[in-house]
């Protein structure tokens, strides 16, 4: 199923972010954690990018065809291009296209210090565009409610965001980010640009150290004044941390929702005790807005 028509069935889509298990883990680790969220019956669940394997893709591309059959869930393959060449990201395609993965979130990926440098694809764009042109795959794309951390003029990154909308994507996942008045300017900005697709708010819980120095180093995103009184408060206590980071993100949520929001979209950090704790502080909420209430 193509992720985009969920949204015509549903005012609020609600989905989990996963990440393939590190080399030096064992691959059973996330099925554990699949077997485990898969119990909270989210609209999609996506797998991030990895080049393990014997080519760039393959343990993406594994887990997204077990969930999809194992679990019943729509997957959603991330795929980066920045790093790859064509035909190295030819081959990944099809091995999607194989396992009748449908969905592909779309992302130029981080630049690798001291990588050799690849030139087929310089933005998401142009990987959105050879994927249209090739392919019958549903392309989801990222945005940045704070704007992109390597450019400093939001409006010129709103005009890229319309050129991906252009090329052929359908719905918009946001990075993570603390303050919801960010993403209501951002969503009154692209909708000013004429950026009509559905976006889905990533929420990310910080429920530990480890969480808030990744954070950092991924975006960049501002910690609002309450946020950081929260930090200060718990951050020596691991489970008053987590309860807080919960809380924090479970309010943020539910603010969203009561605004309209298309979705949410939960960075686990492969947590099931995270997406069982916010999913069950949220779920009558979903259930209203999805089966009773009205906008």
């Amino acid at each position: 199923m193509f992720i985009n028509d969920m949204f015509k069935n549903k005012k609020a889509i609600y989905s989990f972010e996963i990440f393939p298990p590190k080399s030096d883990s064992p691959i059973n680790s996330i099925y554990n954690t699949l077997d485990e969220m898969a119990s909270l019956s989210p609209d999609f669940i996506s797998v991030t990018y990895s080049a393990g394997g014997t080519s760039p893709g393959n343990l993406t591309a594994g887990i997204a065809r077990d969930i999809k059959n194992k679990y019943n869930i729509e997957p959603l393959a991330h795929l980066t291009c920045a790093n790859s060449e064509k035909s190295e990201l030819i081959d990944v395609l099809e091995k999607l296209k194989g396992y009748g993965i449908q969905n592909i979130l779309a992302l130029r990926g981080d630049i690798i210090e001291g990588a050799a440098h690849k030139t087929d694809f310089r933005y998401a764009s142009n990987l959105i565009s050879f994927i249209k042109g090739k392919y019958d795959f549903n392309i989801v794309s990222a945005c940045y409610p704070e704007g992109h951390p390597e450019t400093s003029n939001i409006n010129q990154d709103i005009k890229n965001l319309k050129n991906k909308a252009d090329k052929g994507a359908t719905h918009l996942i946001t990075q993570l980010f603390f303050n919801n008045d960010d993403f209501y300017n951002f969503m009154y900005q692209i909708r000013e640009e004429g950026i009509t697709l559905p976006v889905q708010a990533g929420i990310m819980p910080v429920t530990n150290k480890n969480s808030i120095r990744r954070i950092i180093s991924l975006c960049g995103a501002a910690f609002p004044k309450k946020f950081v009184k929260m930090l200060s408060r718990y951050e020596d206590n691991p489970e008053a941390l987590f309860d807080a980071g919960i809380y924090y993100a479970t309010e943020q949520i539910i603010d969203l929702l009561s605004n309209n929001v298309a979705g949410i979209h939960l960075y686990t950090m492969n947590n099931p005790k995270v997406a069982r704790r916010v999913t069950n502080n949220i779920k009558n909420i979903l259930n209203h807005i999805n089966n009773d209430g009205l906008w």
